[in-house]
């Protein structure tokens, strides 16, 4: 069991507050998609969550332990952070950019294990990458290289999965792929915590739904009971007719209210 717990979250850049008193607490088992508009705090949030951007103000502990105070090899061993619009520069193969996922285990003195070849291979199957795992991954297209970066994420097995727009740039197969993915792992037992704009994915695949609005929580539940056309309305500015149930809900937009 993992539990991510994070009070009082505060983030300033100079007089604005980017976010403003956040708490979240998650754990193994959630899907806890992130939404609201450009600008909301969301790609904040989940830096401080991974424990890459300190806060201003507020405590984020994982199981119990401060993640800003663990090391960097030790935090690596359990979560996994994937940002939005990830990058490649160097043209190394799809599979060796998949196996930089496996850093924190890999000893420290010599080449790739043998006994990680399979790992590398069911992420890339997992991507649906297989085909290009020899290809220099600076020739993948925007769609295939966040689906390597997603891929690299998962390689290591991480108790804790952070992504900021994993669908981002997806055809739409890709993108179910990628939803129905994360929705697994989190149903495997794993926390899954990723930032999403298709609202109809996210309700469709998450378990519950976190609403940011101007830096403050503005929803925070189950996907059916949060997933509003109040919510959507106050986050984004628009109104929406929301149907279906979860598993088969669909967000439809009629434009700025």
């Amino acid at each position: 069991m993992s539990i991510l717990d994070a009070q009082r979250i505060c983030v300033r850049r100079g007089q604005r507050a980017i976010l403003d008193n956040v708490s979240l607490h998650a754990e193994s088992g959630d899907f806890i998609a992130v939404i609201g508009a450009n600008g909301a705090g969301k790609s904040t949030l989940l830096s401080v969550l991974a424990g890459l951007l300190k806060p201003d103000c507020g405590t984020v502990l994982l199981d119990g332990a401060s993640v800003h105070a663990l090391s960097g090899m030790k935090l690596a061993q359990r979560r996994a952070y994937l940002p939005q619009n990830p990058r490649c520069e160097w043209p190394i193969s799809v599979e060796r950019l998949v196996a930089l996922g496996l850093t924190p285990t890999l000893p420290a003195f010599g080449g790739l294990p043998s006994s990680f070849g399979p790992l590398i291979t069911q992420a890339l199957r997992a991507c649906d990458l297989l085909d290009h795992r020899r290809q220099p991954a600076t020739t993948l297209s925007g769609g295939e290289l966040a689906r390597a970066m997603l891929a690299r994420a998962l390689v290591a097995n991480p108790d804790v999965l952070i992504v900021d727009e994993p669908i981002a740039g997806l055809d739409p197969k890709h993108a179910l792929d990628t939803a129905r993915r994360l929705q697994g792992l989190a149903k495997s037992g794993k926390l899954v915590i990723a930032s999403m704009h298709d609202l109809t994915l996210a309700g469709r695949y998450a378990s519950r739904i976190f609403a940011l609005a101007n830096g403050h929580v503005h929803g925070d539940g189950a996907v059916e009971s949060t997933l509003t056309p109040a919510l959507i309305r106050a986050a984004f500015d628009v109104d929406a007719c929301v149907s279906g149930t979860q598993g088969s809900l669909y967000v439809d937009y009629a434009g700025p209210p």
